[in-house]
């Protein structure tokens, strides 16, 4: 390996205009191979790039010569942004407008959670716009597509119902933070136009889901509804008894870089 491997760039890319403008963080590392896919981190809801799962990817793509891009979404991490204007769209046009600047001309996508979610309507988004780079592999971990529409919406109480009509958003307690989530009207309804459990989902590459049986978030059955979504891919299913959503323990890393490396 050459020093090119241990390079890392830290850019700010400015996304929208006047008003919807806000700036995005992003760290990029260097492969010393241009013709391998590049690794792009997508992460979950409140989450940054910053967290194991993504640290990890990117010692991954060190060790293996591999390019690899990390960011947060807007009102996330270190990005500029209002988090409470978050939606599908908004990220997914980040998420975008990230693997455009980078330059890169083929990507491994490894989505976490609501990342999963992301990572699909980047592949329908990028194919709709005729964006230059292709998505040679899908890496899902706990993937949440459609989770405004098939988690949260069916098991609001009236209370929550009420609050997201009358004040535009409802919190509920984290486990994973000391502040609570925060669910806006805008995400909710955005939710329902990004959705994409309603017909046949055509990535064009092999995928492969990792999904915790004891997940509290993401049911494990939501990736098996997943699964009937992909008839035309090449995907793997790889339940993990005991896991839960982070799917951070050691155990769980080894299987995210065995499913990465699968895809190279």
């Amino acid at each position: 390996m050459t020093d090119r491997a241990n390079i890392l760039r830290q850019t700010m890319i400015t996304v929208g205009a006047a008003d919807m403008a806000r700036d995005i963080a992003v760290i990029t590392r260097l492969g010393t191979d241009a013709d391998r896919p590049a690794l792009v981190w997508l992460g979950g809801y409140r989450s940054d790039m910053s967290g194991t799962k993504a640290i990890e990817m990117d010692a991954l793509a060190a060790e293996q010569g591999l390019s690899a891009i990390r960011f947060d979404y807007s009102g996330h991490g270190v990005s500029g942004g209002d988090f409470a204007k978050g939606t599908i769209s908004r990220w997914t046009k980040e998420a975008l407008a990230v693997i455009a600047a980078s330059g890169v001309s083929k990507v491994v996508l490894i989505g976490s959670s609501m990342g999963g979610w992301i990572a699909l309507r980047v592949i329908q988004e990028a194919r709709r716009l005729n964006l230059p780079f292709t998505v040679d592999g899908l890496v899902l971990i706990a993937p949440a597509p459609d989770f405004t529409s098939e988690l949260i919406e069916p098991s609001l109480t009236e209370a929550e119902r009420q609050s997201l009509a009358e004040r535009g958003y409802f919190e509920e307690p984290s486990e994973y933070s000391p502040e609570p989530n925060i669910f806006t009207r805008a995400l909710m309804e955005d939710g329902n136009e990004n959705r994409v459990l309603t017909g046949l989902i055509e990535t064009g590459c092999p995928v492969h889901i990792l999904q915790g049986m004891k997940d509290p978030d993401v049911p494990y059955q939501h990736a098996l509804k997943l699964m009937e979504f992909l008839p035309l891919d090449d995907v793997v299913l790889t339940l993990i008894r005991d896991g839960d959503h982070r799917l951070s323990r050691p155990e769980d890393i080894a299987r995210m870089k065995a499913a990465i490396l699968s895809m190279l």
